[in-house]
C-alpha cells in the first residue's frame, strides 16, 4: 500500500526502529511497542472532517456512508470525541425555512465544543429579548435548513447538564458564539434521538393551533409541501374535476397561516375555516391599499 508505505518510510527517517517479518502474518513492525496511525489525522482534523460530514448527511447519502467508514478508521483515543459530533448532530424533515448559510460557522463551532466537552457562551436575541447564555451544548439539528441547539445550564458543583433545564435556541439568532474552556458534557444515558423527538413534538404542537384545507393545483402540490413539511397533510379525497388535491395545513394562528398562505394565491383557494379567509381577505386588503 503506497500511503502504508509512505508512513513507514517517515517513521524510520524519524527515528523509530522497523523491521519486515517473514512468512504467514507477515509484513513491517515497529520495535519497542511503537505505534502509528496510519490514517494520519490529528484529532481536530477528524473533528473538522465529522463536522462537515455531519452538516450535509441528510442531503447527501454519500456523506453518510463517509462518515461511518471515518468513524471505523480513526484510532481509538479520538473515536470518543467524533462519535458525540455523530451522536448530537441530526438533519431532520422540513419545517419550511430558507436556509441561511451563514449559519453554518455557528454550526461548527457547537459541534467543536461538543467533541472537546466543552461549554458555550453567546448572546442570544429571543422573544424576552437579549441575553447572554452560558450552557452545555447536547444537540444541534435542523428541521429542513434551519439549524437549532439543544442545550442546558450544567448541574450545580458538576460538569454534567441539567436535563431538566434545556432550552431550544435558533443558531440565526445567536451573536458572538464562544467555546469556552470550562468542561460541560451530557449526562450519562443521554439519548439525543429521543430528546430531540419530543421537542420536535412540542414545537409541531405549538406551530399546529390553526387548521385550514385547501385545494391545491397539481402543478404545485409537491412545492406546497415542501415549503409546509409536517404542517401540510394530503387528505385521502380524490382530485376535484380541475385536478386540484385537498390539502391540511397548519401554523400557530389565522394571522401567521394567512401569511404562509398569500403567496401561493395562485395555485392555492382556502376552503375552511371562515377566520383564516377573513385573515388573506384583510391581508389583501393592506396589500392594495398600500400600493394603489
Amino acid at each position: 500500500m503506497p500511503t502504508a508505505r509512505r508512513d513507514l518510510e517517515a517513521l524510520a527517517m524519524s527515528g523509530v526502529p522497523i523491521y519486515a517479518t517473514r512468512g504467514k502474518g507477515g509484513g513491517w513492525r515497529l520495535i519497542g511497542g511503537a505505534r502509528t496511525d496510519l490514517t494520519g489525522l490529528t484529532q481536530d482534523e477528524v473533528t473538522s472532517l465529522l463536522v462537515g460530514l455531519t452538516q450535509g448527511a441528510a442531503v447527501e447519502p454519500e456523506r453518510v456512508a463517509a462518515m461511518r467508514k471515518l468513524m471505523r478508521a480513526v484510532p481509538e483515543p479520538f473515536r470518543a470525541s467524533a462519535q458525540r459530533v455523530a451522536d448530537a448532530t441530526v438533519r431532520d424533515a422540513p419545517w419550511g425555512e430558507a436556509e441561511n448559510a451563514a449559519e453554518r460557522a455557528g454550526v461548527a463551532r457547537l459541534q467543536t465544543a461538543i467533541a472537546r466537552g466543552r461549554r458555550v457562551r453567546f448572546g442570544y436575541d429571543g422573544s424576552r429579548g437579549p441575553s447572554e447564555v452560558e450552557i452545555v451544548p447536547l444537540i444541534v439539528g435542523t428541521r429542513g435548513v434551519r439549524w437549532y441547539l439543544l442545550g442546558a445550564r450544567s448541574t450545580e458543583g458538576s460538569d454534567r447538564a441539567d436535563v431538566e433545564r434545556l432550552r431550544t435556541y435558533r443558531v440565526d439568532r445567536m451573536s458572538a458564539l464562544t467555546v469556552l474552556d470550562a468542561r460541560g458534557v451530557a449526562p450519562e444515558g443521554f439519548d439525543h434521538a429521543e430528546v430531540w423527538a419530543r421537542m420536535v413534538e412540542r414545537v409541531e404542537g405549538m406551530r399546529g393551533g390553526i387548521r385550514a384545507r385547501v385545494r391545491v393545483a397539481p402543478w404545485s402540490l409537491r412545492a406546497l409541501s415542501d415549503r409546509f413539511g409536517v404542517q401540510a397533510t394530503v387528505l385521502d379525497e380524490e382530485p376535484d374535476g380541475e385536478g386540484r388535491s385537498l390539502v391540511e395545513v397548519s401554523a400557530h394562528t389565522p394571522e401567521a397561516l394567512a401569511e404562509q398562505l398569500a403567496g401561493w394565491t395562485g395555485a392555492v383557494e382556502v376552503i375552511e375555516p371562515a377566520e383564516v379567509r377573513a385573515a388573506l381577505r384583510t391581508l389583501g386588503e393592506r396589500i392594495a391599499a398600500l400600493y394603489a
